[in-house]
């Protein structure tokens, strides 16, 4: 999956709002059929998203197009797949999976509609909604290749706060246990992975506070819920232009090091190996792939 640092929820009925959410530079699009919209509106708002979907693609050739579709219990997921899986989709968000079985059951109808309408390569975003899905994160991250990211729970009021009854706080203590094993799963299983959302519009200093946290425990991207809050987040989840200079002189002067014999040196007052290499290497190609920019190697 890209290297998405912001995916920005649009409601699938308002295709105006799809336009704003690109022009607001966010990186995924998640046009949304489930939880903003209303029962009676639901079914012609998949032909809004399929519509929306091709416009969009048609001008914006890099930016992922998601659909979150509405989970298997409610029997309208086949109907949703039926007319959102078109040329230029992304992928699927894919709620309330449970189990390595849920995802199967999304397989089996990603299949058939890919095949029935001319699509293919679509991946999964799926979130952690439930106690279930927590304790059961490892083998969804491992059951399909089309799993290509998960999301941290930390909301304050959603599913997985009513399930688990924490007390949320902006400093995140209360789901660090429940974050951190969807965080290692996505590790193990090579899958990008996302923190939840800030839930408070109008305080971005908060929401930058928020997702720093996040990228300190290791996640590398942020779901978003209104255009405002995208270019906090792509900016906290961009490397910086010291960062980058700081890990490509890492790694010239350990390549230098080694050619002369050396595997340990020391590094603008650090002491580093081959391990600091390893990971210089690895953060030097995500930065490439999330800047454009040569790694310069």
């Amino acid at each position: 999956m890209q290297p998405y640092r912001s995916i920005l929820f649009v409601p699938g009925h308002r295709p105006a709002w799809v336009d704003k959410a690109i022009a607001a530079g966010a990186d995924c699009v998640v046009l949304d059929l489930e939880d903003s919209v209303p029962a009676e509106q639901k079914e012609p708002a998949r032909a809004t998203v399929a519509d929306a979907i091709r416009r969009v693609r048609a001008t914006n050739p890099d930016v992922g197009l998601f659909v979150r579709v509405n989970p298997l219990a409610t029997r309208l997921t086949g109907g949703d797949l039926e007319t959102v899986v078109v040329p230029g989709l992304t992928g699927i968000f894919a709620p309330k999976i449970e189990d390595a079985v849920d995802v199967k059951q999304y397989d089996a109808l990603l299949d058939h509609f890919e095949m029935r309408n001319g699509v293919d390569g679509l991946e999964y975003i799926v979130p952690v909604e439930t106690v279930k899905a927590i304790q059961n994160c490892r083998e969804v991250a491992g059951a399909s290749p089309r799993v290509g990211a998960m999301i941290g729970p930390s909301a304050e009021h959603a599913d997985i706060a009513r399930e688990v009854g924490y007390e949320w706080t902006p400093e995140g203590l209360e789901t660090l246990y429940l974050r951190s094993r969807v965080l290692l799963a996505c590790r193990e299983h090579g899958l990008h992975a996302l923190t939840g959302l800030w839930e408070d519009l109008e305080n971005l200093d908060g929401l930058r506070d928020f997702a720093v946290r996040g990228r300190q425990l290791g996640f590398r991207g942020m779901i978003a819920i209104h255009p405002t809050h995208v270019a906090t987040v792509n900016e906290v989840f961009s490397p910086s232009d010291e960062d980058i200079a700081f890990y490509e002189g890492m790694v010239k002067a350990y390549e230098a090091a080694a050619a002369d014999g050396t595997g340990a040196l020391r590094y603008r007052g650090l002491h580093i190996d081959k391990a600091h290499y390893d990971k210089a290497i690895g953060w030097l190609a995500r930065a490439a792939a999330i800047t454009g920019k040569a790694n310069g190697r």
